[in-house]
């Protein structure tokens, strides 16, 4: 078994979680997130981050709008719909559900 991919399916996983997270904080650029998740070490591609975004703009848990920018072409800024707020509770719910259960586990010897 390789453990470099069970480490990559571990970070995809805990992926939209922590771009809600980002996007709850306020508006953000996409390189923004990339920035961000990339600095955590969550290692993302922008082929992996719109698909993303996409999927969260269809289920209506983010929102983007354009805004024109004075070096290049207009940038899209993503925000957190109510929706997406309720989702990131429960979201932050299972997370810290998940965080104790392991903890209780791994924390034997």
């Amino acid at each position: 078994m390789n453990v470099a991919n069970t480490q990559i399916q571990m970070r995809k996983g805990l992926l939209e979680f922590c771009i809600l997270h980002i996007i709850s904080r306020g508006e953000v650029y996409t390189s923004d997130l990339i920035d961000e998740l990339t600095q955590a070490q969550m290692i993302v591609v922008e082929g992996t981050l719109y698909p993303l975004l996409n999927r969260l703009k269809s289920a209506e848990l983010v929102a983007y709008r354009w805004v024109e920018s004075e070096a290049g072409p207009p940038r899209k800024y993503y925000s957190i719909t109510e929706e997406g707020k309720k989702f990131l509770a429960t979201l932050s719910e299972t997370w810290n559900a998940l965080v104790n259960s392991t903890l209780q586990i791994t924390s034997k010897n």
